[in-house]
């Protein structure tokens, strides 16, 4: 019975705005191309204390030897950059890249998000955004 209702219920819950966004649950994933070389970024988790991201590199032209820890940046819309507080994923080298970069939480949330990756050999930053709100 209590799974009829809300299945009954859901449809009527994503028509409000202010819950629609909250049902989706995720920001979406979003790519970028340049120079051969594809990067992946999904926001994995906002909770605080920590954000995660997801970044996928695949290229068949390179080796990629980034150091995402080292050239990746958060930025609240507009505001300064903060540093990762780590990488975990596969170390440098080869054609297929896959880790989640840690940041310390931003307080309070901002209306929009930046996440910049500044590859070597790149004029500028590969930027992904998303709006928060």
């Amino acid at each position: 019975m209590r799974h009829g209702l809300i299945a009954l219920a859901f449809p009527f819950l994503l028509a409000m705005p202010g819950l629609a966004a909250v049902a989706a649950g995720s920001l979406p994933a979003q790519s970028s191309s340049v120079a051969g070389v594809t990067v992946k970024a999904t926001p994995r988790t906002l909770a605080a204390p920590v954000w995660e991201f997801e970044l996928v590199f695949d290229t068949h032209t390179q080796d990629l030897n980034d150091d995402p820890a080292k050239s990746a940046s958060l930025h609240a819309a507009g505001g300064a950059g903060a540093a990762p507080l780590a990488w975990q994923g596969d170390p440098p080298g080869g054609h297929h890249r896959k880790g989640v970069l840690r940041f310390k939480a931003m307080t309070p949330k901002p209306a929009a998000l930046e996440l910049r990756l500044q590859r070597a050999g790149e004029s500028s930053p590969r930027v992904f955004r998303w709006p928060l709100k």
